[in-house]
């Protein structure tokens, strides 16, 4: 017999345990975004929140300032921000400021290290701070749920 009672607790703990995520990107790693967008979405355990800057709509800003006003705002509302760190070598200097703002905010840092890369970017490697997965959906997945805690 089904027990609603179990069902609705279960429900609403879930619904109250959404987490907040900012996944880092560029225009040009669209199939790397879309495939973490994707393993998180396929994990059952976890309801989250995707406040990255979608490719479809991106920040409407009339300059730099304004484009990084509006990053700061969405990584304040997160738990976590996840980067792969194989893009970083061509898009360093808005990994750095997102790396930055997610330090200063007290926000966790998931960096992923995709297949193939021996080297990770300095500012990821030094930094104790910045958790570093492998380009792996179990052991990303387990990191945030982590920061959500």
């Amino acid at each position: 017999m089904y027990n609603s009672d179990l069902y609705n607790a279960i429900k609403e703990h879930y619904e109250r345990n959404e987490i907040n995520i900012f996944i880092s990107h560029s225009w040009r790693y669209k199939k790397e975004y879309e495939k973490i967008k994707r393993w998180i979405d396929e994990e059952y355990s976890i309801k989250w929140k995707n406040y990255s800057i979608p490719h479809d709509k991106p920040v409407g800003a009339s300059s730099t300032r304004e484009l990084a006003k509006n990053i700061t705002n969405k990584i304040n509302l997160t738990h976590c921000v996840i980067i792969a760190s194989g893009m970083y070598v061509s898009h360093s200097e808005w990994i750095d400021y997102e790396i930055n703002e997610a330090l200063r905010l007290g926000k966790s840092i998931i960096a992923i290290k995709p297949w193939g890369n021996e080297r990770v970017p300095s500012i990821i490697s030094n930094n104790t701070e910045i958790i570093q997965v492998n380009w792996n959906r179990s052991s990303l997945i387990t990191e945030i749920k982590k920061s959500a805690k």
